[in-house]
């Protein structure tokens, strides 16, 4: 058995269990001011044993290598062994030995924390990259700081980066979607910003780090489905087409078209908002203007829900009738009745690229070198053919 001497310091309304401690043993309790008491404290060796913290030297000592090996082991340094690397990652996981993350960041001057500003999620695409940059961060090593803007289109963002940056993040990945002009203050403030910023569902430009879906790629692929299919009166339920994304899948409809020398109008477009409602009303607009219409491209599967729907109550059958294709591949589209051709997004992959990206820039600073160049990433859609077409 062990002794302790442990100065215990409350006030009359703090801890439940330490009052009842202090009258279990007799202590007098003052309810009017702060109790200070030595008090010795029996601790048998099990507990002293849980309570002692594992030291980075003694998992170094139990596995047989110096301090900077474990060390090397815990930030994921390649130039370690896989046998030595397993070794010490044995001892690591036989004491329960945690590493002390503040003192890990006062000694490497990092913080191991990315900020992250997204919106829209309720959106599946937002809220899936995000699972993407949370997975990439954990592989990586590195916490995340959540920021959501309840209003995208908003340009009033500096608040927003200088209160990451006075949180010492190391770097920023802004996935909100480009709206109208809401990228503006980066043009003025983006060169005076000390940490990197990875933008997503951005257009890509110079001096901007750019990690993205190619979106006119994919929306190319779902027109150029429907024409080899032999339909030649192809409508687009689109996006918002204040938003980058909406606006590029729209240019990828009209380049299919206009490759097979298809004439088209206005009154082949509806815009609608992402969501199942605006897809519903957007086949009866487009029916109204575009009567003898023979597929519809809609810009998310979304709206594709909503225009099969529509679809059903007019009595159009899919896809002898009216032939349908998505975007995104949510999961609910192979459950559609029928089945949803769409096109896939790698929207996990998106969150952990950027990642990736973040991480590359960063080894790129602790070599002291200059990036010559932004870097863009487009990663390329995928058709998946299902039985709506």
């Amino acid at each position: 058995m062990e002794y302790r001497s442990v100065r215990i310091s409350l006030r009359s309304s703090g801890s439940r269990l330490l009052l009842i401690f202090l009258d279990r043993f007799n202590f007098p309790i003052d309810s009017h001011s702060i109790l200070c008491y030595d008090v010795i404290v029996h601790v048998n060796d099990n507990m002293a044993n849980i309570s002692r913290q594992v030291t980075i030297s003694q998992v170094a000592k139990e596995a047989g290598v110096s301090a900077q090996t474990v060390s090397r082991v815990i930030n994921n340094r390649q130039e370690i062994t896989p046998e030595t690397r397993q070794r010490v990652q044995d001892v690591i996981k036989r004491l329960g030995y945690q590493p002390n993350a503040i003192a890990r960041s006062l000694i490497q001057r990092r913080s191991h924390i990315l900020g992250v500003v997204t919106s829209g999620l309720e959106y599946y695409g937002p809220s899936h990259i995000l699972i993407g940059v949370e997975q990439g961060a954990n592989q990586a090593g590195l916490s995340i700081l959540l920021n959501l803007i309840h209003q995208p289109e908003t340009t009033d963002i500096g608040s927003i980066v200088n209160g990451l940056v006075s949180r010492q993040v190391e770097g920023i990945i802004w996935a909100v979607p480009e709206i109208d002009n809401n990228r503006s203050w980066f043009r003025e403030n983006l060169p005076q910003l000390s940490i990197p910023v990875i933008f997503l569902s951005t257009q890509p430009r110079e001096n901007l780090n750019v990690v993205e879906i190619d979106n006119r790629y994919g929306a190319f692929l779902a027109t150029q489905h429907l024409l080899e299919k032999g339909y030649r009166k192809i409508g687009l339920i689109a996006g918002p087409l204040t938003w980058w994304a909406a606006s590029e899948r729209r240019r990828g409809w009209q380049d299919a078209l206009m490759e097979a020398k298809i004439p088209f109008g206005e009154d082949w477009i509806v815009e609608g908002n992402w969501s199942a409602e605006s897809g519903e009303r957007g086949l009866h607009a487009l029916l109204q203007k575009f009567p003898d219409l023979q597929a519809v491209f809609a810009c998310n599967d979304q709206m594709a829900l909503g225009l099969m729907r529509a679809a059903r109550s007019l009595g159009k059958r899919i896809p002898e009738d009216l032939a349908v294709v998505g975007f995104d591949d949510i999961p609910e589209s192979a459950f559609y009745q029928p089945p949803l051709t769409t096109i896939r997004q790698g929207l996990y992959e998106l969150g952990q690229v950027a990642v990736q990206t973040f991480m590359k820039l960063r080894q790129i600073d602790q070599r002291d070198e200059s990036v010559t160049a932004a870097q863009t990433v487009m990663l390329q859609p995928q058709l998946v053919v299902r039985e709506s077409t």
